[in-house]
């Protein structure tokens, strides 16, 4: 039974890529469907701004006219550009336990990879670090944050298998909410409220979107990342497509921004409520019901965690205690909405002082996630 690859090259195709995992998964408690509006416009180089500074190329694997698996292979010229290396990524990768099924698709991506001039091989990774990245190594008993990827633990033995190797881990925490705000942190916010120019905000829908804060949480993740990982800086269009598609429905109560004396952004945590339980009961899909679920735990009855998306320092105001600040205001609103513990987004495991921040708290380590690399020489 001959494996066939096709590239995505229409509506109806691209649809079908968007939703394979929703069958190769189904009954996995782990994983959680991705919004399939969502999926399409980030794989659709007409919706997607990241396509502007991307190449792109999709592809669907079949066995007797099923499909087995799916890959995206991505050229992210910036990243290439300011990292200084020739690497096609793989991303959106899924298949079926069956060699010849990876071995298809890997191919494919490295095809393009050298079609392009591209040295190097690396995934998951998406077109920046707001996609979905990494691939799942350890934590499979857990259910999987809306944000990152779930995939079986048979994928990196495929892929170890095709000669690929590690180049990067990163580590997520559970994060046990205290009932009440830890002395430590409360008494260090206090002392650098009353001592210092540094003040809490709240933003508003409004002062996102019409304001300019929406732009200046995403340039403080510009300044504040970049020296992450293969970071892709984010270019004024990527910013306001993430600020209308992601900040203006989320609940301005988790957001918190520090800011000095100048009004500029010096530290900052957005966090949305889990909804992880929403995607699963609506498989992904906002119509006709599926709305429902998503909005009532967003804003009414609250899952039992909340995500924290993005918590950053920018680093000429490191080591102020603005975390403190942070922490101090979102722990009484996590504890009126009835979280129980916090997720954190994947953290590098070489990222020391990103990971220490969290030692004030009782937390569990709980899924490791795996950039893989091959030379295509």
């Amino acid at each position: 039974m001959a494996i066939i690859v096709e590239q995505v090259r229409d509506t109806r195709s691209l649809r079908a890529f968007v939703e394979f995992p929703n069958r190769l998964y189904k009954g996995v408690e782990g994983y959680v469907p991705k919004l399939v509006a969502d999926e399409m416009d980030t794989l659709s180089e007409k919706e997607n701004p990241a396509c502007r500074f991307s190449d792109l190329a999709l592809f669907l694997a079949y066995r007797d006219g099923e499909i087995v698996g799916r890959v995206a292979a991505i050229i992210n010229r910036l990243a290439n550009e300011r990292w200084q290396h020739q690497e096609v990524r793989f991303g959106w990768i899924d298949f079926i336990d069956d060699p010849a099924v990876s071995a298809a698709l890997l191919e494919k991506v490295e095809a393009f990879g050298r079609e392009h001039g591209m040295t190097d091989i690396v995934g998951p990774l998406g077109f920046t670090d707001f996609d979905p990245e990494g691939m799942l190594v350890e934590g499979f008993q857990y259910i999987n944050t809306m944000a990152l990827i779930y995939n079986y633990p048979y994928y990196s033995r495929h892929l170890e298998e095709l000669g690929y190797s590690k180049e990067i881990d990163w580590v997520e925490y559970k994060i046990y909410i205290p009932r009440t705000v830890p002395d430590r942190i409360a008494r260090l916010a206090d002392i650098v409220a009353r001592k210092t120019g540094y003040k809490v905000v709240k933003p508003t829908k409004k002062s996102i979107r019409e304001n300019g804060y929406g732009r200046k949480i995403f340039r403080a993740v510009n300044d504040t990342y970049q020296h992450l990982y293969n970071f892709t800086l984010l270019p004024e269009d990527v910013i306001d497509h993430y600020v209308n598609t992601y900040l203006g429905v989320l609940d301005m109560n988790f957001i918190t921004l520090i800011v000095d004396e100048k009004d500029e952004i010096a530290a900052f945590a957005v966090s949305m409520p889990s909804i992880t339980r929403a995607l699963k009961k609506c498989g992904g899909h906002l119509f006709p019901f599926g709305w429902y679920h998503v909005l009532r735990s967003l804003y009414a009855k609250h899952e039992e965690s909340v995500e924290l998306m993005l918590v950053g320092v920018l680093p000429e105001h490191k080591n102020q205690g603005l975390l403190a600040m942070i922490f101090n205001d979102l722990i009484p609103r996590y504890v009126k909405a009835g979280f129980q513990y916090a997720e954190t987004n994947a953290e590098l495991e070489t990222n020391v002082a990103m990971q220490s921040q969290w030692d004030s708290f009782e937390k569990e380590q709980t899924k490791r996630r795996r950039i893989y690399k091959k030379s295509l020489k």
